[in-house]
């Protein structure tokens, strides 16, 4: 099956799947015209690679998940390892964008809103000094 083909049953845009290819992660075999094509494993893989993509893993987590899934010695505390990692990581993310929640919050109730210059939301913006401090533009 040609890169257009793959793209249709795997729903991954052809120039995903030729970077999937230059980084390694697939490696579909080529016709004697030099032309891409994906049989039924890389069809597999890279539905493996949407569906853990979509997950939010890395690149580098998505090589070390495929290697695990293309080993049947693996253990499953090696594949949990791997996802403990990145819902930590979305857990640390979910904390940061909390917070970032809770300080524009705070701007967005201190702002009046109304037909005056005065604003916290820009006076934070420009390092917390109050729209008179500022120079002239």
């Amino acid at each position: 099956m040609n890169i257009a083909g793959a793209a249709a049953r795997t729903g991954l845009p052809p120039k995903t799947i030729r970077y999937y290819e230059d980084i390694g992660l697939v490696r579909p075999d080529r016709s004697a015209n030099g032309y891409r094509d994906f049989g039924g494993p890389d069809l597999h893989k890279l539905a493996f690679l949407a569906r853990a993509r979509s997950l939010g893993f890395t690149i580098e987590d998505c090589r070390a998940l495929l290697a695990l899934y293309e080993d049947r010695q693996r253990t499953s505390a090696d594949v949990k390892r791997v996802a403990e990692e990145h819902l930590a990581r979305i857990d640390r993310k979910l904390a940061e964008l909390e917070s970032m929640r809770q300080a524009l919050g705070r701007l967005v109730e201190r702002c009046q809103g109304d037909e005056r210059p005065e604003c916290p939301i820009i006076d934070d913006l420009a390092g917390g000094s109050p729209a008179a401090e500022r120079p002239a533009a």
